[in-house]
Formats: structure tokens, C-alpha cells, sequence
């Protein structure tokens, strides 16, 4: 995942927190991307209740401290499997965006292709130009802003170089939108992130994935 990048009230021991946040979420997906062989709501549910452990007790979570005392955890509808796609992936038309994101400096994206999302259109994916490259695809659905919603910057569905990724199925993407999470810019504005742009804007209603954080 982008987020966190890094807030610089953050204790010394920071470096090693956000590493092992990062491992974790990668072994999160590990285990998601096995479970959804099966059965990709039974994968959801391990996803929805890792995130929350995170959340709730990780030094590295993007809730402050009172937040962390009132947390039961985040807003998740159940599954539905309307929402999960196995999308073609096709050329997109060349495009670089520089974004800023606090004291993680300039993040430079290339977007390298076009994602379907069924009959809800497509998703700019995008390259992270940076040491250890990855791809990254964030998203923004007619629910962003609106009150109960989802978070007004957009959500994020793929960031391979943090782990964050549904994999390939058949040489498709897999792009399953009760997956949606929120950047740690939407729980604490001391956090800067990359947010989706009109290539990642849907003009339809997202109901699954993470909501606005209350």
C-alpha cells in the first residue's frame, strides 16, 4: 500500500514499525490470494479482520491514539460478488503524473495500461517510477464525499510494491472491489497520499470496500 508515508511526529523506531506493517500486509494478501481460490467471501472476511488488528494495534497504524482507544473496528459491508472481475488489460493512453505526499517527497506514475471493470468501466493502472517500481491502481466511485460514503480522495484496490495485490488470473487482472481500503490520509491528515485522478474515477455507486472513516 502507499499509505503510510511518513508523518514526522512519528518515534525513532519508525523505519522498523512501517517495515513491519508492510510485511504484514504482504502476508495478508498472501494468504487472501490462496483463500480466494476457493472462496474469495471467506478471503474477504480474513482480509476485513487483519485490517482491523492492524488498525487497532499496529505502531505504525495511521489511527492516533485516541482514535485507537474507540476503535471497533473499520466499515466493511459483506461481501458481494457482483463486485469482483477478472479484468482485461489494454493499452491506455500515455500519460505521467507527479504527486507529492508529505516527507515521502515526489511520487512520479506512468500510467502503463487501462483495466475493465465489467459494465462499471475501466481504471488507469499505473506505474510507480521509483526504486523497486510496482504497480498501483487507487479508485474513486460517485459515493466518494458523500455523507456515509467513501473517502472524497478515492480509495485504493492495487500496490504491488506494498504487497497490496489480488494477483493475475488467466492473464487478467483481478480486480475485486470489496477490497477497496482507504489511504492513511483518510484517517489522520498528517498523512499524505496519492489519490486517484479522473483515469481511476468511476461514474458509478462503489457500495463494497472500505467506508468513510467516521
Amino acid at each position: 500500500m502507499i499509505s503510510p508515508s511518513t508523518p514526522a511526529d512519528l518515534l525513532p523506531d519508525e523505519p522498523f514499525a512501517v517495515a513491519d506493517w508492510r510485511r504484514r500486509v504482504a502476508e495478508m494478501y498472501a494468504d487472501v490470494r490462496r483463500t480466494c481460490l476457493d472462496d474469495p467471501a471467506a478471503a474477504h472476511g480474513v482480509w476485513v479482520q487483519r485490517r482491523d488488528e492492524l488498525m487497532a494495534d499496529h505502531p505504525a497504524s495511521p489511527l492516533d491514539a485516541a482514535a485507537k482507544a474507540s476503535f471497533e473496528g473499520l466499515d466493511v459491508p459483506h461481501y458481494d460478488p457482483a463486485y469482483r472481475f477478472e479484468g482485461e488489460v489494454r493499452p491506455a493512453p500515455a500519460q505521467r503524473l507527479d504527486m507529492t505526499t508529505g516527507t515521502d517527497g515526489v511520487v512520479s506514475l506512468e500510467r502503463v495500461a487501462d483495466v475493465q471493470v465489467g459494465d462499471l468501466g475501466s481504471l488507469g493502472v499505473w506505474r510507480l517510477r521509483g526504486y523497486g517500481g510496482g504497480l498501483f491502481v487507487p479508485v474513486k466511485d460517485a459515493l466518494a464525499g458523500t455523507p456515509g460514503g467513501t473517502y472524497g480522495g478515492g480509495r485504493y484496490l492495487l500496490d504491488t510494491i506494498k504487497g497490496a495485490d489480488l494477483g493475475m488470473s488467466g492473464g487478467r487482472l483481478v480486480v475485486d472491489l470489496n477490497f477497496a481500503y482507504n489511504p492513511s490520509c483518510a484517517y489522520d491528515a498528517a498523512w499524505a497520499c496519492p489519490l486517484a485522478t479522473r483515469a481511476n474515477t468511476l461514474a458509478v455507486e462503489v457500495p463494497v470496500g472500505e467506508r468513510v472513516f467516521a
